[in-house]
Protein backbone atom coordinates (compact mmCIF):
# COMPACT_ATOMS: atom_id res chain seq x y z
CA UNK A 1 0.00 0.00 0.00
CA UNK A 2 3.07 2.78 0.78
CA UNK A 3 4.44 1.90 -2.58
CA UNK A 4 1.28 2.96 -4.50
CA UNK A 5 0.70 6.00 -2.39
CA UNK A 6 4.08 6.81 -3.12
CA UNK A 7 3.92 6.07 -6.67
CA UNK A 8 0.83 7.97 -7.18
CA UNK A 9 2.47 11.07 -5.38
CA UNK A 10 6.00 10.83 -7.26
CA UNK A 11 3.24 11.04 -10.42
CA UNK A 12 1.00 13.44 -9.38
CA UNK A 13 4.36 15.73 -8.68
CA UNK A 14 5.88 14.59 -12.10
CA UNK A 15 2.34 15.76 -13.72
CA UNK A 16 1.64 18.88 -11.83
CA UNK A 17 5.61 20.26 -12.51
CA UNK A 18 5.48 20.12 -16.58
CA UNK A 19 7.08 22.74 -18.24
CA UNK A 20 6.16 24.81 -21.72
CA UNK A 21 8.49 27.43 -23.76
CA UNK A 22 5.44 29.77 -24.01
CA UNK A 23 5.73 33.35 -22.99
CA UNK A 24 2.83 34.37 -20.77
CA UNK A 25 1.47 37.86 -19.67
CA UNK A 26 0.34 38.45 -16.07
CA UNK A 27 -1.70 41.78 -15.97
CA UNK A 28 -1.73 43.32 -12.62
CA UNK A 29 -5.03 45.36 -12.38
CA UNK A 30 -3.55 47.45 -9.44
CA UNK A 31 -0.51 49.19 -11.17
CA UNK A 32 -1.31 48.39 -15.04
CA UNK A 33 1.61 47.27 -15.65
CA UNK A 34 2.06 44.11 -18.00
CA UNK A 35 4.81 41.48 -16.51
CA UNK A 36 6.30 39.36 -19.39
CA UNK A 37 7.28 36.44 -17.63
CA UNK A 38 9.09 33.13 -19.12
CA UNK A 39 6.33 30.67 -18.03
CA UNK A 40 8.76 27.74 -16.41
CA UNK A 41 7.77 25.05 -13.83
CA UNK A 42 9.96 26.84 -10.81
CA UNK A 43 8.08 30.12 -11.53
CA UNK A 44 4.83 31.07 -9.30
CA UNK A 45 3.56 33.82 -11.01
CA UNK A 46 1.42 35.25 -8.01
CA UNK A 47 4.06 35.45 -5.94
CA UNK A 48 6.34 36.96 -8.51
CA UNK A 49 3.70 39.71 -9.16
CA UNK A 50 2.90 40.03 -5.54
CA UNK A 51 6.58 41.05 -4.80
CA UNK A 52 6.93 43.55 -6.96
CA UNK A 53 3.98 45.35 -6.30
CA UNK A 54 4.64 44.98 -2.93
CA UNK A 55 8.10 46.38 -3.39
CA UNK A 56 6.74 49.17 -5.50
CA UNK A 57 4.42 50.28 -2.45
CA UNK A 58 7.89 51.62 -0.74
CA UNK A 59 8.61 53.89 -3.63
CA UNK A 60 9.42 57.58 -2.02
CA UNK A 61 10.40 55.97 1.28
CA UNK A 62 13.80 57.38 2.56
CA UNK A 63 16.68 55.41 2.77
CA UNK A 64 17.77 54.44 5.97
CA UNK A 65 20.45 52.02 6.69
CA UNK A 66 19.38 48.77 8.39
CA UNK A 67 15.60 50.08 7.70
CA UNK A 68 12.83 47.44 6.19
CA UNK A 69 9.52 49.73 6.73
CA UNK A 70 8.00 52.91 5.19
CA UNK A 71 10.02 55.01 8.10
CA UNK A 72 12.97 54.18 5.82
CA UNK A 73 14.55 51.47 4.10
CA UNK A 74 17.87 50.18 2.64
CA UNK A 75 18.50 47.91 -0.50
CA UNK A 76 18.50 44.84 0.79
CA UNK A 77 15.94 46.16 3.49
CA UNK A 78 13.63 45.98 0.50
CA UNK A 79 14.66 42.95 -1.30
CA UNK A 80 14.27 41.10 2.12
CA UNK A 81 10.51 42.95 3.09
CA UNK A 82 9.17 42.10 0.06
CA UNK A 83 10.10 38.57 -0.07
CA UNK A 84 9.42 38.08 3.17
CA UNK A 85 5.60 38.70 2.59
CA UNK A 86 5.58 35.61 0.48
CA UNK A 87 7.15 33.58 2.99
CA UNK A 88 10.40 33.40 1.47
CA UNK A 89 13.33 34.16 3.84
CA UNK A 90 16.40 35.66 1.89
CA UNK A 91 19.61 37.03 3.84
CA UNK A 92 19.14 40.57 5.39
CA UNK A 93 22.59 41.79 3.48
CA UNK A 94 22.80 42.04 -0.50
CA UNK A 95 26.06 40.54 0.23
CA UNK A 96 24.97 37.48 0.89
CA UNK A 97 21.57 37.66 -0.84
CA UNK A 98 24.04 37.32 -3.68
CA UNK A 99 24.25 33.20 -3.05
CA UNK A 100 21.20 32.49 -3.52
CA UNK A 101 19.23 30.70 -6.26
CA UNK A 102 20.79 30.60 -9.29
CA UNK A 103 22.93 32.26 -11.43
CA UNK A 104 22.00 34.30 -14.48
CA UNK A 105 23.03 35.92 -17.32
CA UNK A 106 21.53 39.56 -18.13
CA UNK A 107 20.22 38.61 -21.32
CA UNK A 108 18.31 36.04 -19.42
CA UNK A 109 16.79 38.34 -16.50
CA UNK A 110 13.04 38.01 -15.98
CA UNK A 111 10.48 40.09 -13.61
CA UNK A 112 11.28 38.95 -10.04
CA UNK A 113 14.94 38.23 -10.70
CA UNK A 114 17.65 40.36 -8.40
CA UNK A 115 20.68 42.64 -9.57
CA UNK A 116 23.57 42.77 -7.62
CA UNK A 117 25.90 46.19 -7.51
CA UNK A 118 29.48 46.83 -6.54
CA UNK A 119 28.75 50.21 -5.43
CA UNK A 120 32.26 50.55 -3.24
CA UNK A 121 34.97 50.19 -5.61
CA UNK A 122 37.62 50.19 -2.49
CA UNK A 123 36.43 47.08 -0.88
CA UNK A 124 35.15 45.56 -4.06
CA UNK A 125 32.42 43.37 -2.64
CA UNK A 126 28.79 43.17 -3.52
CA UNK A 127 27.56 46.37 -1.58
CA UNK A 128 23.94 47.06 -3.51
CA UNK A 129 20.88 44.82 -4.77
CA UNK A 130 17.49 45.91 -6.71
CA UNK A 131 14.75 43.52 -7.70
CA UNK A 132 14.07 43.72 -11.20
CA UNK A 133 10.31 44.74 -12.13
CA UNK A 134 10.47 45.70 -16.19
CA UNK A 135 12.87 43.51 -19.01
CA UNK A 136 11.11 45.05 -22.24
CA UNK A 137 13.20 47.89 -23.35
CA UNK A 138 15.82 48.60 -20.89
CA UNK A 139 16.18 46.35 -17.82
CA UNK A 140 14.46 48.25 -15.02
CA UNK A 141 14.54 47.61 -11.09
CA UNK A 142 13.40 49.10 -7.77
CA UNK A 143 15.79 49.96 -4.84
CA UNK A 144 16.44 51.57 -2.35
CA UNK A 145 19.46 54.62 -3.22
CA UNK A 146 20.64 56.56 -1.07
CA UNK A 147 20.51 59.79 -2.60
CA UNK A 148 16.45 59.29 -3.44
CA UNK A 149 15.38 56.60 -1.32
CA UNK A 150 13.33 53.86 -2.96
CA UNK A 151 12.93 54.25 -6.89
CA UNK A 152 12.78 52.96 -10.44
CA UNK A 153 16.17 52.65 -12.30
CA UNK A 154 17.34 51.74 -15.53
CA UNK A 155 20.21 49.62 -15.85
CA UNK A 156 21.01 51.47 -18.92
CA UNK A 157 21.89 54.83 -16.42
CA UNK A 158 25.59 54.83 -16.64
CA UNK A 159 26.02 54.39 -13.08
CA UNK A 160 24.21 51.34 -12.60
CA UNK A 161 25.66 49.86 -15.81
CA UNK A 162 29.03 50.67 -14.56
CA UNK A 163 28.34 48.95 -10.99
CA UNK A 164 26.56 45.48 -12.29
CA UNK A 165 28.44 43.24 -10.75
CA UNK A 166 25.64 39.81 -11.49
CA UNK A 167 22.12 38.73 -11.59
CA UNK A 168 20.09 36.01 -9.71
CA UNK A 169 16.63 34.03 -9.67
CA UNK A 170 15.25 33.58 -6.92
CA UNK A 171 11.57 31.84 -7.70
Amino acid sequence: MKTIVLFLLFSITLLSCGSTSKNKTVISSKTKTTYKIRANKNLNYKKVKSIVNYAKTFSGTRYKYGGTTKKGMDCSGLVYTSFKKENIILPRTSKTMATQGKAISLKKVIIGDLLFFKTNKRKNVISHVGLVVQTKGAIKFIHASTSKGVVISSLNEKYWNKCFTSARRIL
